[in-house]
């Protein structure tokens, strides 16, 4: 079996992975509302959306999320090594994502836990996830887990 990712042993608390970027376009908000259901006029009305706070339509937070996880397996590290996506430990949406916005995550190893008996250990991701300006525009905590290497 080809692994290029890592395995549980070889996370080290404080390891920083920076993902690829990502420009959020008019088909993604339009492709999530249909998967959703989340029509909600401030991602798909652009003259609605001309008279909010944000002056413009914004990304759905859970499309910008799902975003996210696809960048973070996109670094290859988890590539053929996770077992699972365990939980969200807390997520803050602290600023809007617009159509056009590139975004990327700066990952950080935060904790690890060898489960054994699960073929592998939780391994605690930090995100912070940052707009072409460098500013954060969401962040927080998850638990991924990850196989232990083969004997």
């Amino acid at each position: 079996m080809f692994n290029q990712g890592l395995y549980f042993e070889e996370f080290e608390i404080g390891q920083q992975v920076v993902t690829p970027g990502r420009t959020i376009t008019e088909a993604d908000i339009v492709s999530f509302a249909g998967l959703s259901g989340d029509y909600n006029l401030i991602h798909t009305d652009a003259e609605y959306s001309q008279n909010t706070p944000f002056g413009q339509r914004v990304a759905h937070g859970l499309l910008v999320l799902s975003i996210v996880s696809g960048l973070g397996v996109r670094t290859g590290v988890m590539e053929g090594t996770v077992l699972a996506f365990r939980e969200i430990n807390s997520w803050k949406f602290s600023r809007p994502v617009f159509i056009g916005d590139t975004i990327h995550a700066v990952m950080t190893v935060t904790e690890k836990k060898s489960l054994p008996r699960l073929g592998g250990g939780a391994v605690i991701l930090t995100l912070d996830v940052k707009n072409q300006r460098d500013e954060t525009v969401m962040r927080g905590t998850w638990t991924v887990l990850i196989a232990s290497r083969p004997d």
